[in-house]
């Protein structure tokens, strides 16, 4: 496990695309998803990558990006774009990718917590993230988007 480096961006972007079709059969404009990556990679402020590897290919990756909680006077650190390549699922890739990340939390400090959103369907990750130790929370989400995609 590693953080990414923008020499790993062409996978993100693939692994984007394929995990929106997957997931939402939702095919997005590639040119936004380069340019979506990009400015993750180049600007720390909005979060970072973090790839899992077998034998020098990137198998799995995860965004994560930052809520600030005046509750807690500490950011959530938000699970995003969790992406395992198939032959690699049920083999731990995201339990390696999520104790990469909760090590990195512990070391930065100031983080009160993960939190992430899934497809209300998707009952394999609900069932990775809850063996994990996360569960349910009691909020639901809402979204206005302000322009079309």
């Amino acid at each position: 496990m590693r953080v990414a480096t923008a020499a790993d961006g062409d996978a993100f972007v693939r692994f984007n695309c394929a995990m929106a079709l997957e997931t939402e059969n939702k095919r997005l404009p590639e040119e936004k998803v380069v340019s979506g990556v990009r400015s993750v990679l180049e600007d720390s402020a909005r979060g970072f990558y973090v790839v899992a590897e077998c034998n020098a290919e990137i198998v799995g990756a995860l965004m994560v990006t930052f809520e600030w909680s005046d509750w807690r006077d500490a950011n959530f650190w938000w699970i995003q774009s969790v992406y395992v390549i198939p032959q690699y699922r049920k083999r731990g890739v995201y339990r390696a990718l999520y104790q990469f990340v909760r090590e990195r939390a512990q070391s930065a400090g100031g983080v009160c917590g993960f939190r992430l959103y899934v497809e209300k369907d998707n009952l394999g990750a609900q069932q990775a993230y809850e063996s994990l130790g996360m569960s349910k929370c009691d909020y639901l989400m809402y979204e206005e988007p302000l322009r079309s995609e």
